[in-house]
């Protein structure tokens, strides 16, 4: 790819700019949270109606693929490229004049600007679809704030005609600087399992405790042997992290409850670790609970799966980011996140990467930015027209031959 097609792309995203950021305030404004993201869907729809694209849903969700079949069609490969779409199920405190007229969801995580990057880049390469040498698959994806949404488009075959030979995927994080991506070879995001303990003991009067058997401090025990478990048990070199979020029990000052229900999240970065992690999580709380005469029920309900970046995808991504903005607008992430994403399940059967896309707001710290997941999460809307330009250059570098 030339310095003048990477400058082609920069100006096209320049170009799409207005019309993406009026599309990622409208789906701001009306946020769907999980599965059925039909209004979003239809919004999108909307916004390409007209463009040489092949559109599918399927069956399970409202998710959609959109295909662009290039020109120049001697070249076979295809490329898929990601936005998903849900909201998360949270009040907004942005005041911005565009938040949120949905009480409890807001687009606290950048799907908003993700779908809106995304419809942008098809709308450029739709532009250029004669000289384009092979097929972008555009996945629009809802589900993806813990509801596998990318697990059931796949069950529904939407990614199986054409079926992508590479795929990527952009999402926004304003702890970054505008701009810049930020990415790395392997893991990038962890596992995400639930795990769950139904701690039962013998309810009975608060003042006479010896007559009853308190399921309270046995809970209390589990988390805390949890803790001391993980911490001597996982090497720091594959790290994991096992966190008790939620704890619910009791119906009274004076009354002992009979049970005590424990919730909570697993992050790992392996498969040994994972299946070692919850292992240790059913006999800790198992053998804790024996202890004390107590009995215990534990359930572990499985999540994504690690997000692992090809490092062949890792470099297409590097040299385009390079080639859009120098050498700055690239930075390699020292260590994973142990947060998650469902695009996992698209790179366990196809090769490519995520990366993160810098938008903090002009004149901000971006370390001290309301993070992803915060009822205050703003970004700098400008930096969208970088979205779009990665997109495009990621999926014509690729189709032209990127890493052979």
């Amino acid at each position: 790819m030339t310095l003048d097609a990477l400058t082609d792309w920069t100006a096209a995203g320049e170009a799409e700019l207005a019309d993406v950021v009026e599309l990622r305030r409208a789906i701001h404004a009306d946020p769907e949270v999980g599965l059925d993201c039909r209004r979003t869907t239809a919004k999108i729809r909307a916004a390409l109606a007209g463009l040489p694209l092949e559109w599918r849903e399927g069956p399970s969700t409202s998710g959609a693929v959109a295909v662009l079949r290039g020109g120049a069609s001697d070249n076979q490969r295809t490329v898929l490229l990601r936005g998903d779409m849900d909201a998360l199920p949270m009040a907004e405190e942005t005041g911005l004049p565009f938040a949120s007229r949905n009480a409890g969801a807001m687009h606290a995580c950048g799907h908003d600007a993700h779908t809106a990057m995304l419809v942008g880049a098809a709308k450029a390469l739709c532009a250029g679809r004669d000289a384009l040498p092979g097929t972008v698959v555009f996945m629009f994806q809802p589900g993806e704030e813990g509801h596998h949404g990318a697990k059931h488009m796949i069950s529904d075959g939407l990614l199986a005609e054409p079926a992508p030979d590479a795929a990527f995927a952009l999402h926004i994080s304003p702890n970054m600087p505008a701009g810049v991506v930020v990415t790395r070879v392997g893991p990038l995001l962890a596992s995400t399992d639930t795990v769950r303990a139904t701690v039962r003991g013998r309810g009975g009067h608060a003042a006479m405790p010896h007559e009853a058997l308190d399921p309270i401090p046995v809970a209390c025990a589990i988390v805390t042997a949890l803790q001391v478990a993980l911490a001597r048990q996982v090497p720091v070199s594959d790290p994991a992290v096992l966190t008790i979020t939620q704890i619910h029990a009791g119906s009274s000052h004076n009354i002992i409850p009979g049970e005590v229900e424990l919730m909570g999240t697993l992050r790992t970065l392996s498969p040994e670790v994972r299946e070692q992690m919850r292992a240790t999580f059913r006999r800790v709380a198992e053998g804790v609970a024996a202890a004390h005469g107590a009995s215990v029920e534990t359930l572990v309900e499985e999540g994504y799966p690690v997000t692992l970046n090809d490092p062949r995808a890792v470099a297409l991504m590097r040299e385009v980011a390079t080639g859009l903005g120098g050498e700055d607008a690239y930075r390699t992430m020292p260590a994973p996140m142990m947060g998650g994403e469902d695009f996992s399940y698209v790179l366990q059967q196809t090769p490519g990467a995520m990366a993160f896309l810098g938008v903090a707001p002009e004149g901000s710290d971006a370390a001290a930015n309301p993070p992803l997941h915060n009822t205050r999460m703003m970004i700098d809307e400008r930096v969208m027209a970088r979205g779009v330009a990665m997109h495009c250059a990621m999926a014509m570098r690729f189709l032209e031959g990127g890493w052979g």
